[in-house]
Parts: C-alpha cells; structure tokens; sequence
C-alpha cells in the first residue's frame, strides 16, 4: 500500500511548497462496554517505510511498558510499540494487527495497528486543531485533526509520544553545550514548530548558547509574524534582518508547511534574505532535496544539538550582515 521511497511513482507534492502532504490512514479498535469503536488516525507517508504482517517480536527485559519488544525488519533489529498501550485502551483479542514500520528522527520504529485502510492527499490547512478534550484524553501528543467521510482523522504527534515512552533522542548534547559556552555572538531565531516537545528542546539548545527565540506553533503563524516585523521594518528605514536573522522551521505543520513557509519567504521582497533552516524529522534524501528547491538555506533532521548550534551560527551570521 506504501509507494517504494525510492519510487519515481512517489508523488512530489512538497516539492514546490504546495502546503500539501499525503497521509496514510490507519486503524486501532477498542473494546469498549457498548462495543467496538474505531480510531481514525493518520500519519505523513514519507515516515512510512513500508506496512508489514505482525512479525515475530522478541521480549527485551527493562523496556517501557508501552514497547512490545523488538522485531527484525530487513536485517535491522528495531522496537516495536503498542500504541493501544501507549492510549491505555483495551484491544480486541480477536482482531488482526499490522506494523507500521516508520523512520524519522533518524530511528526505525514499528508501531502496531489494526488496520491500514489508504493514502490521503490533504492540505495543510484543512488541519485543524484538535478539540481540547480530545487533545488531554491524547496527553497532548495532536498535531490535528481532519473531518473525513469516515469520521474524524487524528494526525498524532509521533516526537512526543516517543519522548512520553523514552524514545527520543538527543544527539551531542554535552558536545554543543561545552560549545555554547564559547560563542561570540547571539542571535535572534524565529522558531516554528507545532509540536510541543521538539518545541522546548529547539528552544532550549538555542537559549543555552546565548540566542533569543521567538517561537510560533505553525508556519501560518510564523508567517504573519514575519508580514508584522517586514512592515515595522519598512515603517522605519531598516532591513528584516534588523530583528530577526534566522528562521528555523518544521516541515510538517498545520495551516501551513515548513516548505510552504519558505517558499513563500524566498519570494518576497523584503524577506527573501533571511537565511532559512528546515528541521524536520524527515530524514530521507528526497525531503532535504525538496527543502532546498524551495531556496532553504539548511536542512537538518532533528535532534543533534551540536550539528544545529554550528548551521545556526554559520547561517544566522550571514542574516546579520545583510
């Protein structure tokens, strides 16, 4: 059902900053009182390596509850984990279940589903934020929902679900603090990023090197900002980059995308100086290739601190002198 990545059947359709992404829809049933109830739930489809039959999982002693165990999948040992656990519902004994095998933040991870109905095509700003009620019962971890002919589609939030198990990674931590130490220069960042964790993380590797980071939860937000400091900055004979030299932003987010993002500031007069970073959890070849057709002026996969700290310092310098 998921195209082959390195497939020229795959459709580019961030290529250009279309604000559009493609999703692949899936499947948990809960055994409730009343009876079955199924959850709708999406994920982008460039984290999607590939959907498998249940393999055989191996218990490891010492993981968090909510990991199953690990699988071997293509000669890699990866762990496997039960989102229904993570949810804290209870499956059907009877239903079948499937492994999404996904890669993103530079990790393969296989999470268990019941089914895997189809691709979606959908935009960006048909996104829309989750009902609060909804987003608690979730811990938070919502990056949006859609209403769908089949109900609504909940886009989970997959970094910080792997934070709440203790899965997420952050690389050379101790190496990029010893370095924030030594640098000469700080810099104001404009940071959009919808999710809450990867939110705080960014946030606090650029504080602790000095920077100032003024943070926006999605790129239509960043993007108004950017409009509301491009008019004060014209209003007063400066440049842009007077206030702010460096944007570092998500791919995936609602209302509008990180590619969508910078497209849109490469193409506008006043603003097309300011030096870009795309940081996504997106670590394919063909996603970096999208960020730099739209002019961005980095690309990194989240999460390695030392390798952010130095293109933010080689970049945002850059800003600075404009």
């Amino acid at each position: 059902m998921v195209p082959d990545k390195n497939s020229s059947a795959l459709p580019d359709i961030l290529e250009t900053g279309k604000n559009e992404l493609e999703i692949v829809d899936f499947r948990l049933y809960e055994d409730r009182p009343e009876g079955l109830y199924e959850w709708i739930f999406g994920v982008n489809v460039a984290k999607v390596r590939e959907v498998l039959r249940m393999p055989e999982i191996t218990k490891i002693p010492n993981m968090p509850p909510e990991v199953e165990g690990m699988a071997e999948i293509r000669g890699k040992l990866i762990p496997v984990v039960s989102l229904a656990r993570w949810m804290g519902i209870e499956e059907p004994i009877e239903r079948k279940r499937f492994l999404l095998h996904l890669e993103f933040l530079r990790e393969n991870v296989g999470v268990i589903v019941h089914d895997a109905k189809r691709i979606r095509r959908i935009s960006w700003k048909d996104i829309k934020k989750a009902p609060e009620a909804l987003n608690q019962k979730m811990g938070g971890r919502i990056t949006g929902v859609v209403d769908t002919e089949d109900g609504l589609l909940i886009i989970l939030d997959f970094e910080g679900i792997l934070h709440d198990i203790g899965l997420l990674k952050v690389f050379h931590e101790a190496e990029a603090y010893d370095k924030a130490q030594k640098t000469e220069h700080t810099y104001t960042i404009l940071v959009a990023e919808d999710s809450p964790v990867a939110r705080k993380i960014v946030k606090d590797i650029l504080e602790a090197a000095g920077h100032k980071v003024i943070t926006t939860e999605d790129g239509l937000e960043a993007w108004n900002l950017l409009n509301d400091y491009l008019k004060k900055a014209q209003q007063e004979g400066r440049a842009i980059t007077d206030y702010i030299q460096l944007v570092l932003t998500d791919i995936e987010m609602p209302n509008m995308d990180g590619l969508t993002l910078t497209k849109k500031i490469k193409e506008t007069v006043g603003l097309m100086g300011l030096p870009v970073i795309v940081n996504t959890t997106l670590s394919d070849e063909s996603n970096k290739q999208r960020a730099f057709r739209v002019n961005a002026d980095g690309f990194i996969v989240k999460f390695d601190a030392e390798e952010l700290l130095e293109m933010v310092n080689k970049l945002a310098v850059k800003g600075a002198k404009r």
